[in-house]
């Protein structure tokens, strides 16, 4: 319960009127009460519960957030109406939605060594890669269960992501694309029906060699038909999904004959290996990360503190923003799925908008973080919500309609390495703690 405060504190009140756009069991009558303005959104909580246990009675208590002018109120409520100069005189309009906040921490997946790539893109599986070289596929719901286990890198992983959900009636059989550290990209076929007892051990049935440095991210085009990788070499290279799929029907390469040269370590068949259909190039260090939104355009962000967006018919950059910081992780969402999210070394988390002329300034900053930022993502289905993950071992949830986080997960005993939203309601993340981390039960409006 709120702490009472002062007398004179306690004895002010407001005129308030609780609205929302929640389902009908949620909504309270909507005339207007007093309230004490020294209330937090928790005293806030409180009174919505209690009117909502008079009109049932069988109501089970819940947190909820509030909304004044479309802003999260985070501190007391007469704080607030200074702080934003509203009138105390006026009848206030409280919009209340349900807390976004974790409500069940999974048991972890172990990993024989760090855990750097996840996708959660599959509502039916989570996609991992590993420092042990390793990519590994665990099925929902099951504890601990590896159902397939893809080799063939000889480095560690870096990124992998889903190539083709199509559907629920497809999710059993996927494509899959990984980097790594050994210079290459390699393409997956795993069929999840297949499986009986241990996991399916899997072997490529493509090769896509052509940077001459780590793969440090891989990403899907809308039309799954194309991916693009950005590098340690520098350059961003484009590479057709749809064609690899039609040349590789029906052959993996071999997980035991192996044969090294100097350059990517590995050497097999001429008709296994795929090219780049075009390289961007432009930056000057490390492209940490490509990420392609949308079929002619595509963003990338590099340890030579850019972040650049790319026509990709014609390969040139389009727009330009320099922050000050190498940076880790980039991610395109939020309203018209046009901000530019990004972070890197330092705990700052910046969203920029593009569609604004005239200003390379980040339109929000988020600094709740103690160390360099790793990973970044915007929500699916949701314009004001994303997370963060960092060094500091935390993982964050945000809403753009407040600075302060809406949650903070502590699953981790090392640095956070990675970090995705899954089935809409789940994070999945993995860290140097060797341990894929999922946290559920947070209800995203």
């Amino acid at each position: 319960m709120e702490p009472n405060g002062s007398g004179s504190d306690a004895s002010r009140q407001v005129q308030a009127r609780f609205v929302t756009r929640l389902p009908p069991p949620l909504r309270v009558p909507p005339a207007s009460m007093a309230v004490p303005s020294h209330l937090t959104r928790f005293g806030l909580s409180d009174i919505v519960n209690l009117l909502l246990k008079n009109s049932d009675p069988d109501h089970e208590n819940q947190p909820f957030d509030f909304l004044i002018d479309g802003e999260l109120v985070r501190m007391q409520l007469d704080e607030f109406l200074i702080a934003k100069g509203i009138s105390a005189e006026k009848v206030l309009e409280l919009e209340y939605v349900k807390a976004v906040a974790p409500r069940k921490q999974e048991d972890p997946r172990p990993h024989d060594d760090w855990v750097s790539a996840v996708d959660g893109s599959n509502s039916s599986f989570i996609l991992t890669g590993c420092y042990d070289t390793f990519v590994r596929i665990w099925k929902s719901g099951d504890v601990s269960e590896c159902t397939h286990v893809l080799e063939g890198h000889t480095g560690a992983i870096t990124s992998a992501k889903f190539i083709d959900i199509r559907g629920v009636e497809n999710e059993q059989n996927f494509h899959l694309v990984t980097g790594s550290k050994d210079r290459l990209l390699r393409l997956w076929k795993c069929d999840a029906a297949k499986r009986r007892g241990d996991p399916i051990r899997v072997g490529a049935y493509k090769i896509l060699a052509g940077h001459t440095s780590s793969v440090q991210s891989v990403s899907v085009n809308p039309s799954r038909e194309m991916i693009c990788s950005g590098s340690w070499d520098c350059s961003i290279k484009l590479w057709d999904v749809k064609e690899s799929e039609e040349d590789g029907d029906g052959t993996t390469i071999s997980l035991k004959k192996r044969k090294v040269n100097s350059k990517t370590k590995e050497s097999v068949d001429a008709r296994l290996e795929g090219a780049a259909t075009s390289t961007l190039v432009g930056h000057t260090q490390c492209v940490s990360v490509a990420t392609w939104p949308d079929p002619d355009v595509l963003y990338s962000a590099s340890w030579d503190h850019s972040v650049r967006q790319w026509d990709v018919p014609s390969g040139k950059e389009t727009w330009t923003m320099v922050c000050g910081k190498a940076l880790n992780c980039l991610d395109i969402g939020g309203e018209g799925s046009a901000l530019v999210a990004a972070g890197g070394s330092d705990p700052v988390l910046r969203i920029w908008d593009p569609r604004k002329p005239g200003s390379l300034a980040p339109i929000f900053q988020y600094s709740s973080h103690s160390s360099w930022i790793s990973a970044c993502k915007w929500h699916p289905r949701s314009w004001f919500h994303l997370l963060s993950a960092s060094y500091d071992g935390k993982v964050m949830l945000w809403d753009l309609r407040t600075a302060w986080p809406l949650a903070v997960m502590e699953s981790h005993q090392d640095k956070v390495l990675c970090a995705d939203w899954w089935k809409d309601d789940s994070v999945v993340s993995g860290g140097a703690d060797s341990k894929l981390c999922i946290t559920s039960g947070i209800e995203i409006q």
